[in-house]
């Protein structure tokens, strides 16, 4: 048994120790830990784990399926796959650029909502052609995301309100007061939920005709991806950049180098707000054409494991974010074609956060590994 031990041992720091590649090395074994984890739970089940895992990637158009309906095919799944996508991506954007300033944004699906619900009455709903209406939704999506956002910030700098107990009471706050607005003056009789949004307003095309397909195209892909860019840039080349990971790494050593660290929480909070309003509308006017009373998204949620597993890299939450939506957008095919209910999908993701917030303490654990044996 010690030689099994110690067999591990040296394969785990051959494969995590160096610190170089720690970074991304990490969160690549806690992700295969959970996804070994999600295996032992299917096959407790008594499904077909493997075939579960790739009916995920047939639900995202990532594997072909053994049919399709008319018009439709394994690229259609796909655009559908990357609809899903964008209002992730800027969620996750949301909770890291929160995280690099110490701080922990739980309110993104309160945000979103704020945002996605004023941009649907201000824009959604009105005459404005297409050319105009939908970069003014995008606009609008950033500043009320903002404007939420920095007003968290500022009751954390001003008050020192906690803004886990802050963003949870606003979520409750936007989550009823916008569904008392959407049930008074905006409901839809049939379907219960917000009237649909005008297509000119909306920033996914729908029903695109490609070829012998029609399909989904979000347009918020592009802006997404120029948004993790711009992080990237922001947080890696600008004084900006530096004063927020200074005050989330020491707010002593910020104040001590002369950073204002009241305003430059607000700020983080302010981006972080705004990315979030970003998800809203790519998630409310994009995604979906309505808005559900009383239900907050999960995405805002979700993001919290894909920035996790991300490292906190505007890079690394590409690759996370397209794990989480993976298995949230191919779960409803998971269970329809495998017998396997969606909500183990939604019990797989808890579990990759779980594992996922146990990286520092797989980092210490190898670490601590690698120097007894260097002293051996």
């Amino acid at each position: 048994m010690k030689n099994k031990n110690s067999l591990l041992h040296r394969l785990i720091l051959q494969t995590i120790g160096h610190e170089k590649r720690q970074h991304y090395m990490i969160p690549i074994f806690t992700i295969l830990l959970s996804l070994i984890f999600g295996i032992l739970v299917i096959a407790l089940l008594g499904k077909n784990p493997l075939q579960a895992y790739y009916n995920l990637l047939q639900g995202s158009g990532l594997a072909p399926k053994a049919s399709y309906a008319g018009h439709k095919g394994m690229i259609t799944d796909f655009t559908s796959f990357l609809n899903a996508l964008t209002p992730m991506l800027f969620a996750a954007l949301a909770v890291l650029i929160a995280l690099k300033a110490g701080l922990f944004n739980i309110g993104v699906s309160g945000q979103m909502l704020a945002a996605g619900f004023t941009a649907t009455v201000l824009i959604g709903y009105s005459d404005l052609p297409a050319v105009i209406a939908k970069p003014l939704v995008v606009l609008i999506g950033f500043i009320i995301g903002a404007l939420a956002g920095a007003l968290v910030g500022f009751l954390k700098h001003r008050f020192n309100i906690n803004e886990v107990v802050s963003t949870i009471m606003f979520n409750y706050i936007f989550q009823y007061v916008i569904s008392f607005l959407i049930n008074t003056f905006y409901v839809d009789p049939v379907s219960r939920q917000s009237a649909n949004v005008k297509q000119a307003g909306r920033l996914t095309l729908v029903d695109v005709v490609v070829g012998d397909y029609k399909m989904d195209i979000p347009l918020g892909i592009l802006v997404a991806v120029a948004g993790i860019a711009v992080t990237a840039f922001v947080l890696g080349r600008t004084t900006l950049g530096f004063e927020i990971k200074a005050v989330g790494s020491s707010i002593r050593a910020a104040e001590y180098a002369g950073i204002r660290v009241g305003r430059t929480r607000v700020l983080a909070m302010m981006l972080s707000g705004g990315f979030a309003g970003l998800a809203g509308v790519t998630y409310y006017l994009g995604y979906f054409a309505s808005i559900q009373p009383k239900v907050l998204v999960s995405t805002g949620y979700d993001a919290i494991a894909v920035a996790l597993l991300g490292n906190s890299s505007p890079i690394g939450i590409i690759f996370s974010s397209f794990l989480i939506t993976v298995i949230s957008k191919g779960s409803t095919y998971m269970s329809s074609t495998s017998g396997v209910q969606a909500e183990i999908a939604s019990a797989i993701t808890g579990i990759i956060l779980l594992f996922s917030a146990c990286g520092a303490y797989v980092k210490y654990k190898v670490n601590r590994w690698k120097d007894m044996k260097e002293e051996m």
